[in-house]
């Protein structure tokens, strides 16, 4: 079966992050297609997939070598290299594609500094233009504008077969939860009638969970948020006694409670901001807890 997809593999200098992003009509296509390594660099592999081109293309990177050189090492000793695509990036952000002579058409690839862009049986090379356009041209950090790139393919085109998974993988070095791994996001939508929309929802979660507070978005929690959240924190049982709008400490412990089983212990701590909110914070509770 071929892995008929398409795909961006991207490096990101100023965050010192490397990542895959995937698209296609084959199910669970990030968990064959993706392949990153901090400080080293990002392989996609697709087509008729040679999986071992993942890790065996960084073991190679990991050796100091560009990308050029680890495809064509890649290939060289592949009897079946017309049948491949594949994407590298290298530690310094060089590029380099393959898409052989027995890819189903449309087939193709796009590669820049620090981006490469590729993808077969495509409603045509329209959807690997957006793709480039759009990462060259998009803001955020690296893991956005990867999706960013996917969701312009998606519009435009993409596998002319239909829809069904959609992936993004991020590296940076201790980037991972705890800071004793490289994998600072990994997340796949394996089955979805859209995929890369679902995706992009996803990433938008990260952020939430696991991102940084933006000082700016830092407002004193006042007598109307607290009995915002003291009317919230009530209904959902956390609290026993009508709202005030008095944040004391009873009203802090019962929403540390619910903190911690919304997962949102980055965003806010009892013993950091008692007194304090962020508005991402604040609007995800409303969005999560209407009762309209």
């Amino acid at each position: 079966m071929r892995l008929s997809t398409y795909s961006i593999a991207a490096y990101a200098p100023e965050e010192r992050a490397w990542g895959v992003a995937v698209a296609s009509k084959f199910l669970a296509a990030g968990a064959v297609v993706s392949w990153a390594r901090a400080g080293v660099g990002a392989v996609a592999t697709q087509a008729l997939a040679r999986v071992s081109f993942g890790p065996d293309g960084l073991a190679l990177l990991a050796q100091g070598r560009r990308a050029a050189a680890v495809l064509n090492h890649l290939l060289a000793s592949d009897p079946h290299a017309a049948d491949r695509q594949v994407g590298i990036v290298d530690a310094h952000g060089g590029s380099a594609a393959h898409t052989g002579a027995n890819c189903h058409a449309w087939a193709g690839h796009r590669t820049g500094q620090g981006f490469t862009c590729q993808g077969n049986i495509l409603t045509g090379p329209e959807t690997l233009d957006a793709m480039a356009d759009t990462f060259t041209s998009a803001s955020g950090e690296l893991a956005d504008r990867l999706v960013a790139a996917l969701l312009a393919g998606d519009t435009i085109g993409g596998d002319r077969r239909g829809k069904q998974a959609a992936a993004v993988l991020v590296v940076r070095p201790n980037g991972g939860y705890g800071g004793d791994t490289d994998r600072y996001l990994d997340l796949r939508v394996d089955d979805d009638p859209d995929p890369v929309r679902r995706l992009s929802a996803l990433v938008a979660l990260h952020h939430l969970f696991f991102g940084t507070v933006d000082p700016d978005d830092l407002m004193p929690i006042g007598p109307d948020i607290a009995r915002e959240l003291q009317t919230l924190l009530r209904r959902e049982g956390y609290l026993d006694r009508e709202a005030s709008g008095d944040w004391d400490e009873p009203s802090q412990k019962a929403f540390w409670n619910l903190v911690n089983n919304e997962n949102l212990e980055e965003r806010w701590a009892i013993d950091r901001q008692p007194g304090q909110i962020d508005r991402v914070t604040l609007n995800y509770l409303r969005q999560r807890f209407d009762r309209k």
